[in-house]
């Protein structure tokens, strides 16, 4: 019994801008001249993919790292995404589609630099349908974790929730790595605009610090050096929404 109350009070415990709901990331680098034509190329597949159920997220590189689009398709689990309902679904849309499957992806193909692609685990596909909703805006860091400091990565990126939490700042949406490119995490800040995105200059600097150490950090100036301590290297990027797109990938 005692177990049992244990696993439901962590279950409401547990945070909801993560999860152990799987996530395919693309990164997409156009070719020169390109990007707009890309674009038109997944706005105009929507369709198809809203037929089963996995329309992506997307957003548009604004300035940081060098890909153009991201693109985060839900998948739930490899066992269900690869199920055979899941893959007839997926066949039988590309069958009706202007262009089936083999040929979109040739198309694409033609038009893209540069590609990578990352399996993580997320927040389940509401969540991150409501964070797109409300916002236009984002910010997405990308973390290489040094030795044995993966779980401290993740933890650190809690401590920084926690931290934007007590200050009255979105808290961002973490991503945690299980198969692909060499990112072992990354978080995305969602924010109504620039604005909102420069709000933290704003808040007071006595706010920022008791903020800090409730998060666990040693002062609001060691936020950073201690991120420092638990990785290689990491890339920011910020991004906007794609115009006449809808916020669920429709």
């Amino acid at each position: 019994m005692i177990a049992i109350l244990l696993a439901v009070t962590l279950a409401f415990q547990a945070p909801a801008n993560e999860g152990e709901y799987l996530y395919r990331t693309l990164l997409l680098r156009a070719a020169p001249g390109e990007l707009l034509d890309v674009i038109d190329m997944y706005v105009d597949r929507m369709p198809t993919y809203r037929m089963i159920g996995e329309p992506p997220f997307m957003m548009r590189h604004s300035q940081g790292d060098h890909w153009d689009l991201l693109l985060l398709f839900p998948m739930g689990s490899f066992s269900e995404y690869y199920s055979q309902e899941r893959a007839f679904r997926r066949a039988t849309a590309g069958r009706a589609a202007r262009l089936p499957w083999p040929a979109f992806e040739r198309a694409v193909e033609q038009l893209v630099a540069w590609r990578e692609e990352v399996y993580v685990l997320g927040p389940p596909p509401d969540v991150v349908a409501e964070a797109f909703g409300e916002n236009s805006y984002y910010h997405v860091e990308m973390f290489v974790a040094l030795p044995g400091q993966r779980e401290a990565l993740l933890e650190e990126r809690r401590m920084e929730n926690r931290y934007r939490a007590a200050i009255g700042l979105p808290e961002n949406l973490i991503f945690k790595r299980v198969a692909g490119a060499h990112w072992d995490s990354y978080t995305i800040g969602f924010y109504r605009d620039i604005r909102h995105f420069a709000a933290s200059a704003d808040i007071p600097d006595d706010k920022k610090e008791a903020g800090a150490r409730s998060a666990g950090f040693a002062s609001a100036d060691r936020i950073g050096t201690y991120l420092r301590r638990l990785i290689q290297w990491h890339n920011d990027t910020l991004a906007t929404a794609i115009p006449n797109l809808s916020p669920t990938g429709g």
